[in-house]
């Protein structure tokens, strides 16, 4: 998803996951009616949605594993199990060498990594990127979201990602653009064929 700033694109990834409620109108996420849902049906619904922050969010005072293990604590897994998930994402993300490092011991793209192991730890259904490469320089970058591309891909997870930077569309399967809160048009990157 592009667009100006201001155009809405955050205010719609803060709807999707429940974070914000709706004015008016309806939002169904994953087959449930966002708008109006109970605490409780909103927490099942996060569940299922992985995010990843553009300053990544990282917890300063925990390790790379334990920032991931901590995604896994809404899901009913012993510690054990969630030292283990944890260990192996953060292999996936080729990470598994630092996981006793502390953020401030990462460099910007490793950061992001453990953000994006973080996301994945407990295969979601959705992952929201809400700008992931806007710290990085544009090697970093690429390298992230081709990362978060091919571990999406391995996990049947879709991701709907906001980004300014206008280098990395190619690896979207559709393109939404946004102005003033409204969709402007929607195409596949692949065929450039527009479809709103």
């Amino acid at each position: 998803m592009t667009g100006p700033s201001g155009s809405g694109k955050t205010t719609l990834l803060t709807l999707i996951c429940g974070l914000r409620s709706a004015q008016e109108g309806g939002l169904q996420v994953l087959g449930q009616e966002v708008c109006g849902a109970s605490q409780r049906q909103l927490t099942h619904l996060r569940r299922e949605i992985g995010y990843i922050f553009q300053a990544h969010n990282l917890h300063q005072s925990l390790t790379a594993q334990q920032n991931v293990e901590m995604a896994l604590q809404l899901h009913q897994l012993t510690a054990s199990e969630r030292r283990i998930r944890a260990v192996e994402m953060l292999k996936s993300v080729g990470l598994e060498s630092r996981r006793n490092y502390f953020p401030d011991d990462l460099s910007g793209g490793q950061k992001q990594r453990v953000a994006i192991a973080r996301a994945l730890v407990s295969h979601p259904k959705i992952v929201l990127a809400d700008e992931p490469t806007a710290a990085l320089d544009s090697k970093s970058g690429r390298e992230v979201v081709t990362l978060m591309q091919k571990l999406a891909k391995e996990q049947g997870c879709t991701i709907l990602m906001v980004t300014h930077d206008n280098r990395i569309l190619d690896v979207a399967d559709r393109i939404v653009e946004m102005e003033d809160g409204h969709l402007l048009s929607s195409y596949s990157s692949q065929s450039q064929e527009q479809v709103a």
